[in-house]
């Protein structure tokens, strides 16, 4: 029984071994195609030699999987086997692209009739050997082909390698060339940056205070406006050096010999006479002996740096303003609230003493004014949210021009000019007074000897707001140039010296008018006055029905008729004089100092018609929540909040909101209406 071959290539090939030469051929293979095992082995014999791989097939089928898994220099195939003989396996060796060209050599027992002879050359073959084989036949014949691979696969491996290293040089001439652009661009972006920046390097002698120095490059031109020749003049330097800095960069320039470097900051005057901030950083070379030699320093315009710094004092002095009045004005409306309440209440009882009566309301406006100061506070410093509501220019304007007068000063002649039957806007009245006085201010300073303001109020002629009112406030003082008038309505930008302006006011009086849905336009030139227009809405609502107040009688207009108002309040003394003025005019009230305490109070009486509460209280439930749940469980019973400190950003459910302090007849009027809108009234 013959001991069969592996089936390739599934397993392992059947390789025979070689001796290794000195010197290793390329390597090559050769597959032997024969049914007989004995034949396979004795043409493996003959053929074997150093650098020449071997692999055996036993069948058809055998060597085609060979032939489409490794490349061999020669194919040996006998042509007579079972299943598929060496002619049908030489056409499929030649029909597929991977072995087209692979020598094929017949082994044959056949005679030499030209029949068979042509039948192999048309299947592909090359050439035959006939059984029984001579060694030295098949040895030669297999070693021109064997030659052959060996002498294409050089060449092609030659090609291979030549490609490779021009392929290479390539690629290393081209990283070279990306290398050297690469190079030239940082060397451009490196010169565009020196370029650009506020940087000027100088050299100087040592001990030389009046400077003459020695720029290496041009940017000190086109920071100062003085050229690099004119720098070397003596005292040019020192000349333009501000005086109050002076003394101290000198002194600091003594000591370098002794400390070797410095760092100085300092104002210095351009050619066009602006004062830029100045750094100057400087170095002392040492000689091989120690001594001191040349002084190698830069210039570096810090600006911008020094005007950001100022910016930022001043807002975090208007923070400071800002927390601060934050935290007081609730505390401090809440005492306003105690003092304008019970003065309502003497006054009532003060009827027929005239003199008194002058008193007590001269005290209600200096409580008023207290709490008009801390509502401009917070309105200057973005602490509360806008509280419009509708205003009659007519009798608002005459007010603030009365105001400006008194804090312009006698240099300024203020005018106002004010046209009949105007329209009302509705509008934060706090901070329309703060944004008329903000330009009536920036107005005087623009008219440093004195000139003329005039405010005019009239219907708005043109624009995007179809049906409005503009407020005109122009002066006679230096003007702006244009590049200034791009810029004047930016945050933290001003023309004032350090320290007299924050370059805010401009900023927020732009921001409250387009807050306020209307616009706002500019028109100056130098040496030809400003005049800033306002355009605000018109309202057409109807006029709030305020009565005359609880001084002037307002309880004949109000009468609570016994129903039961809830008074809920933290503050013990707030809380009584709400409690007496509503009980002044009939209503039964029931106090409560939470808003916990308020439903409580509600789950027990069912006779509450109102409730009257403060929105910040301690507890859980704030005034906001405590109406939240008066609309679900009591729907009929109307609420109105109050509040000494309302936040920006404070959302009120679009609950009703009387700000503290409050005077009697605003808590009546908001009451009316309520009561009016509720299902009880």
């Amino acid at each position: 029984m013959r001991n069969p071959l592996p089936s390739p290539p599934d397993a392992r090939p059947v390789l025979v071994p070689t001796e290794i030469a000195e010197r290793a051929p390329i390597p090559a293979k050769i597959l032997i195609v024969d049914d007989d095992r004995r034949n396979l082995l004795a043409a493996s014999e003959v053929l074997a030699e150093p650098g020449l791989e071997i692999v055996l097939a036993e069948s058809g089928e055998d060597a085609l999987r060979w032939s489409l898994r490794d490349d061999f220099a020669v194919i040996l195939l006998d042509v007579q086997m079972p299943r598929m003989d060496g002619y049908e396996v030489a056409a499929l060796i030649r029909s597929r692209p991977r072995t087209s060209r692979v020598p094929i050599l017949f082994l044959t027992a056949y005679n030499k009739e030209d029949m068979h002879i042509f039948r192999g050359y048309s299947a592909g073959a090359v050439d035959y050997v006939f059984k029984p084989i001579q060694p030295l036949v098949l040895k030669s014949k297999v070693d021109v082909f064997v030659d052959l691979y060996r002498k294409s696969e050089e060449i092609f491996r030659k090609a291979a390698a030549e490609k490779q290293l021009l392929l290479e040089n390539l690629r290393v001439r081209g990283e070279k060339l990306e290398a050297e652009r690469a190079l030239r661009r940082r060397e451009e972006h490196q010169a565009a940056v020196l370029r650009g920046l506020p940087i000027a390097l100088y050299t100087a002698e040592l001990g030389d205070l009046d400077r003459a120095l020695r720029f290496t490059n041009d940017s000190i031109a086109r920071i100062t406006g003085f050229s690099q020749v004119a720098f070397e003049a003596p005292g040019l330097w020192r000349s333009r050096l501000n005086p109050e800095d002076r003394d101290r960069v000198v002194e600091a320039l003594r000591g370098l010999p002794e400390t070797g470097a410095a760092a100085l900051e300092y104002r210095w005057r351009n050619a066009d006479g602006a004062e830029r901030h100045i750094l100057d950083q400087i170095v002392l070379n040492r000689g091989e002996d120690g001594r001191p030699g040349e002084a190698f320093g830069m210039w570096f315009d810090v600006t911008e740096r020094k005007e950001l710094e100022l910016s930022l004092l001043h807002a975090s002095k208007l923070e400071a303003v800002g927390r601060l009045t934050g935290g007081i004005a609730h505390d401090f409306n809440n005492m306003l609230s105690i003092v304008i309440g019970n003065l309502d209440l003497v006054q009532r009882s003060l009827s027929g003493d005239e003199k008194a009566e002058r008193r007590v309301q001269s005290a209600i406006a200096g409580a008023e004014r207290c709490a008009e100061l801390t509502s401009r506070l917070l309105a200057f410093s973005r602490r509360s949210p806008l509280q419009a509501a509708p205003l009659d220019l007519g009798a608002f304007m005459p007010e603030l021009v009365k105001l400006l007068q008194r804090t312009l000063g006698e240099r300024v002649a203020v005018e106002l000019d004010l046209a009949e039957a105007l329209p009302r806007i509705r509008i934060d009245h706090a901070q329309l007074e703060a944004a008329l006085v903000n330009l009536a201010l920036n107005a005087r300073d623009a008219m440093p000897e004195g000139g003329s303001l005039r405010i005019a109020a009239g219907p708005h002629a043109a624009g995007d707001l179809d049906d409005a009112v503009e407020i005109r406030v122009a002066d006679t003082g230096t003007g702006m140039p244009p590049e200034v008038m791009a810029r004047v309505f930016e945050p933290f930008f001003t023309t004032k010296g350090a320290g007299k302006g924050t370059g805010l006011g401009l900023s927020m009086v732009y921001g409250f008018v387009q807050q306020s849905g209307g616009t706002i336009a500019l028109d100056s030139a130098p040496g030809q006055g400003t005049t800033i227009t306002i355009a605000l809405p018109a309202f057409r609502g109807e006029a709030p029905s305020r009565g005359r107040g609880v001084e002037d009688g307002t309880e004949a207009a109000m009468c609570g008729d016994g129903r039961t108002v809830l008074v809920v309040e933290d503050d013990r003394d707030v809380r009584q004089v709400a409690t007496a003025t509503l009980e002044s005019l009939g209503f039964r009230v029931r106090e409560a100092t939470t808003g916990d305490e308020a439903l409580r109070i509600l789950d027990e009486d069912s006779g509450v018609a109102f409730v009257f509460s403060d929105v910040n209280m301690p507890g859980a439930t704030t005034g906001i929540a405590l109406g939240q749940t008066l609309r679900t469980r009591w729907p009929g019973i109307g609420i109105l909040l109050t509040s000494g400190y309302v936040k920006e950003e404070q959302d009120f459910g679009g609950f009703d909101l009387l700000p503290k302090p409050y005077r009697a007849s605003e808590l009546i009027d908001r009451m009316r209406g309520l009561l009016r809108e509720s299902v009880i009234a």
